[in-house]
């Protein structure tokens, strides 16, 4: 029997929660690309609806391709369980439509992504939820923040777009102390468990945007949650069934499965990439500032350097220019191979302007609040030869210098 407890990472991306062989025994598990499921009697139904018998009924529910992909990434994670969502959102919504009342409390870093910050600042609101904004750099804010009726903490590994690392390990003594029953979670989205595992550092609940690095082709939209199998067994028949209706297609799921068998390899050349970009714009003379954990200035630098495991600082890097916003338009405008979308993880390297594009729910003056200017650009370092992204980033920021002259 395949103990995933004695392997390593990469074989667990390949070879975790494989299902047993089916029909021919195909390498690859079929996409069961099927609504719903036959039942061998009248008493197996019930007895499944009534959650006293194992087995699928609905893939809103379930769905061995979903179940497949959640199970691998619950592995790598270190969780007990795990789900797939129809998106990021989806995992983020459905964990908390399931946690939370009206009259509940939220402790939220400030610096989020927009849809994220959105959802904090007019969706949970409408419904008596409470949250309170605080600057996760600062445990001490952290725990003074919770309150008897906090039934979460939320923040980002590393937030969207500024980078900054949060302590996990002293956010998760400092909650749980406040607080014993406060459900910590963590979006792991920019690092992935290759890099992070918040689960093993005290977190409660992990979730993605699969989107991104765990499918890594840029051809699926999709989540996942990861926590206590008990937990699972809530969000499921509440905030899946019921709540958000926000079930994974087995098309997708099947190929964020296909996606995870590279992720170490992906994310060391995304990381590799991304230090040697980062590097290049540090020395740039149009580049006012470089947001990237791997550089020696970088405010969690030693943080990021002690916690990310396998040597790597992710692919995502935020620069600002030395410019106003026109220009910066113009640049991003000027990029040949950097190519100007809002996603990341994927094997082309995108770049966006975080302040109109992904944050724009933020408003000017909570922009400059949490440091995004106009001028800042995110880039998500993709898998090209390093030299040629350079290269692209380098014509257009020699252009603006010399516009200065």
């Amino acid at each position: 029997m395949y103990d995933s407890d004695k392997m390593g990472f990469s074989t667990n991306q390949i070879h975790a929660a494989r299902p047993e062989k089916v029909g021919p025994g195909p390498l690859a598990t079929p996409i069961y690309q099927t609504s719903t499921y036959i039942f061998d009697s009248t008493r197996q139904g019930a007895a499944r609806f009534a959650l006293e018998e194992p087995g699928y009924i609905y893939t809103r529910l379930h769905n061995p391709n979903a179940d497949e992909a959640a199970a691998r990434i619950a592995c790598l994670e270190g969780g007990e369980a795990g789900m797939i969502t129809a998106s990021g959102m989806g995992a983020i919504t459905a964990t908390l439509w399931t946690i939370l009342r009206s009259g509940d409390h939220i402790v939220s870093d400030r610096t989020l992504y927009g849809c994220t910050y959105a959802l904090f600042t007019e969706g949970l609101p409408r419904f008596g939820v409470e949250v309170t904004f605080v600057d996760f750099s600062d445990v001490e804010a952290v725990r003074r923040a919770v309150r008897p009726e906090t039934k979460v903490v939320y923040c980002e590994t590393a937030t969207n777009p500024d980078l900054k690392v949060v302590d996990i390990a002293a956010i998760a003594k400092a909650v749980h102390e406040a607080k014993p029953d406060v459900l910590y979670m963590v979006d792991n989205t920019f690092t992935t468990p290759y890099l992070v595992r918040p689960l093993k550092l005290g977190a409660d609940i992990v979730v993605h945007s699969a989107t991104k690095y765990l499918n890594g082709h840029g051809d699926v939209i999709a989540g996942a949650i990861i926590t206590r199998q008990e937990l699972i067994d809530r969000i499921i028949p509440c905030g899946l069934k019921y709540m958000t209706g926000c079930a994974a297609a087995p098309f997708d799921s099947f190929l964020i499965t296909r996606g995870l068998k590279t992720l170490d390899i992906r994310m060391d050349r995304h990381c590799a990439n991304a230090m040697k970009v980062a590097k290049f714009l540090e020395g740039h003379p149009a580049v006012r500032h470089v947001c990237y954990p791997g550089l020696e200035h970088h405010p969690q630098h030693a943080l990021a350097a002690r916690m990310y495991e396998h040597g790597g600082f992710g692919g995502v890097v935020s620069f600002e220019l030395d410019c106003d916003r026109a220009r910066t338009a113009q640049f991003v405008d000027n990029l040949q191979l950097c190519t100007l979308a809002v996603s990341l993880g994927d094997a082309f390297t995108l770049i966006e302007h975080p302040a109109s594009m992904t944050h724009n729910t933020y408003t000017v003056e909570e922009l400059a609040k949490i440091g995004i200017g106009e001028s800042l650009l995110r880039l998500s370092v993709g898998l090209e030869d390093p030299d040629d992204i350079i290269a692209d980033l380098k014509a257009g920021l020699d252009k603006i210098e010399e516009e200065k002259q």
